[in-house]
């Protein structure tokens, strides 16, 4: 069986600010979120919607990703999810 490793995006409620992860397991890390167990930035700003997720099979690759949508600007954050969600709807009840 292999692994499978996530980058993630996470926006607030009203899709302001946005926070990117990196995991292997998307739904118990997205679970954590919701739940403010992660001290920092994503609880401080209530930072708890699933809004964007690809899907990667070796660690390098999703860590890779992840730094490249890091540097990103805000727009093109933006279009990213757009394709996938146009209208940034809560992904985690489709991954249950």
């Amino acid at each position: 069986m292999s692994k499978r490793y996530f980058v993630y995006l996470l926006s607030n409620s009203n899709d302001r600010v946005l926070y990117i992860g990196v995991t292997n397991d998307l739904i118990r890390r997205i679970w954590e979120h919701k739940q403010d167990l992660i001290e920092g930035f994503t609880k401080k700003y209530k930072v708890h919607k699933l809004v964007y997720y690809e899907e990667f099979s070796d660690p390098e690759s999703a860590v890779r990703r992840e730094k490249c949508i890091k540097k990103w600007n805000r727009k093109w954050k933006d279009k990213l999810i757009n394709k996938m969600n146009p209208k940034w709807n809560d992904l985690y009840k489709d991954l249950l």
